[in-house]
């Protein structure tokens, strides 16, 4: 896939995409833990993260996946320890200049106003400082990545759930367009509600945004095998606490799986390919 930053565009985009060395920690949780009442949600968790990769949050309902991405995106308040985006506090970044920078896209998002398309994705446009036209190429460009030219005049609340969260995709990219560093994408659950080709077509999608455009995604996934084929780096989770980091092969092991789901894999190794494929 083209990416939108090497084709010939207007004279008024102001900033392409950054190349940001891969050794580079763009979020670092130090310490971080979260109480809802008298449950602890997540416990001391410290983690890197650097661009260039896929993270993939695994673990069973209630784990804590959701929770750390919504402590990223500053949706839950911390009960303990600080979370670092490019070396500062979270809480200090201005929140339109954290936005060109950050973007979520949430499991659900509700929007019932009858907004066609092309306006929904628009609304990414928000932090950026780009003309109309440029504006509207851009628009055009997401709804290339994810499939959706045909439906740009549509309105969005009569598509289906699946089309939704790819409309949300795209409102999410386009707002990612003029990060000063290697945007930092944040996905929970993205391929919830989309049929068996299009989970693998947004996958595929945010591996090539990792690896070929540097972006530092992060996602919420409950599909193994997904995160497995897709995500260079696994953090599961179990209890609010991470019990296993690191690359596919290292960190999904059929003991960590009967630990953390309490149930006994049959693992192969995909021929030709260090990934282990789960039954």
């Amino acid at each position: 896939m083209l990416s939108y930053f090497n084709r010939k565009r207007p004279k008024t985009t102001q900033q392409q995409t950054v190349t940001t060395p891969t050794n580079t920690i763009v979020i670092e949780l130090n310490n971080v833990s979260v109480h809802i009442g008298k449950k602890s949600v997540l416990s001391n968790i410290n983690l890197q993260i650097k661009p260039g990769q896929v993270t993939a949050l695994l673990g069973p309902n209630g784990a804590g996946k959701s929770s750390l991405l919504k402590c990223l995106s500053q949706e839950i308040t911390l009960t303990g320890g600080q979370i670092k985006v490019w070396g500062k506090a979270l809480p200090l970044w201005e929140r339109p200049h954290l936005a060109k920078s950050l973007a979520v896209l949430p499991q659900h998002a509700s929007l019932t106003f009858p907004f066609k398309v092309h306006e929904v994705i628009k609304m990414g446009l928000y932090p950026l400082t780009i003309g109309q036209q440029e504006g509207n190429n851009l628009v055009d460009y997401q709804l290339e990545q994810v499939s959706l030219s045909a439906l740009k005049y549509r309105s969005y609340p009569t598509l289906s759930g699946g089309e939704k969260q790819r409309v949300q995709l795209a409102r999410v990219l386009a707002q990612l367009a003029q990060a000063e560093n290697s945007p930092i994408l944040l996905l929970d659950e993205p391929t919830s509600a989309l049929d068996l080709a299009q989970q693998h077509r947004v996958l595929s999608l945010a591996k090539e945004l990792a690896h070929q455009h540097n972006y530092t995604v992060i996602v919420v996934l409950h599909d193994l095998n997904q995160a497995s084929r897709y995500a260079d780096r696994l953090v599961i989770l179990d209890n609010g606490s991470v019990v296993s980091d690191g690359a596919p092969i290292e960190a999904l092991t059929a003991e960590i799986i009967n630990t953390v789901w309490h149930y006994n894999p049959v693992v192969v190794m995909e021929p030709g390919n260090p990934t282990p494929l789960l039954f």
